[in-house]
């Protein structure tokens, strides 16, 4: 058995779960872009991909909401905790062959305040748009 599947195995859980809204297309695209990139580890269940809108109140124990989660990534850790924005792309860069060096380039306690910043006011800007085209 290999490491992955007993991680999950003792907690039930894969190490990160990323849920996103497949109402973006931008979202949609860019984690279908990540989830390939990221297959081999999909299989093994290290992580897994799912969509809020199918399971609106999923993390609602966290009191994200339905909104929150269609603003910014969420994700859940082996450990049940919940992960947020920029520290969410963080974690899948860590996760993805050849983006390692973005998790350090921009996770770095120097870099982590303007990584997420910028995160921020791009969801915040890509939220807004995609409610004027009335996808929610």
């Amino acid at each position: 058995m290999n490491a992955a599947a007993r991680s999950k195995g003792r907690h039930d859980r894969p190490p990160l779960v990323v849920w996103y809204n497949t109402r973006c297309p931008v979202c949609d695209a860019g984690i279908d872009w990540q989830r390939n990139r990221l297959l081999a580890a999909v299989r093994a269940g290290t992580i897994e991909f799912r969509d809020i809108n199918a399971q609106p109140d999923a993390l609602a124990r966290y009191g994200a909401t339905l909104d929150d989660i269609r603003r910014r990534l969420h994700a859940t850790d082996e450990a049940g905790r919940l992960v947020v924005g920029a520290d969410v792309a963080i974690a899948l860069w860590k996760l993805t062959p050849g983006e390692g060096w973005l998790a350090a380039l921009l996770g770095n306690r120097v870099m982590l305040p303007l990584t997420r910043l910028v995160y921020d006011r791009f969801a915040d800007l890509l939220f807004a748009w995609n409610k004027r085209r009335g996808r929610w």
